[in-house]
């Protein structure tokens, strides 16, 4: 399984970036999707996931009502569309998957089986 991240890079505070991944393939009915990032010095956390087949989401309180996370079922691909960025965005974003999480892990980086590469956003104030 591979995943292929990609739509990072620079952005004004307030603008707007959307990334994409691509999984190569499905390994069960329940893949679930998403995104965490990391910044200089911080720990690795959780932004979105969704549900390749229903759906369902989850959101950092942080991003909650700025991102949003979509999915395209035919094409294995999320798009993580970031609206109103701020400077504390300013992150590597990683993509994940995995085919075996109940709802209550997906915060969880340890949970993931499958990580893309990152892709840098930098937001400038």
């Amino acid at each position: 399984v591979q995943l292929q991240a990609s739509g990072g890079g620079p952005a004004q505070a307030g603008g707007s970036l959307r990334l994409s991944c691509q999984l190569s393939e499905r390994t069960t009915w329940r893949m679930v999707m998403g995104w965490f990032r990391q910044a200089p010095g911080k720990q690795r956390e959780f932004v979105a996931a969704i549900s390749l087949s229903a759906g369902h989401t989850d959101y950092a309180d942080s991003v909650k009502d700025r991102f949003i996370i979509s999915r395209n079922t035919a094409k294995n691909t999320v798009y993580l569309q970031m609206n109103s960025l701020k400077a504390e965005d300013t992150a590597v974003y990683y993509c994940v998957a995995d085919g075996t999480l109940i709802r209550s892990s997906w915060s969880m980086a340890e949970a993931y089986d499958y990580w893309g590469q990152g892709t840098q956003v930098t937001v400038s104030s």
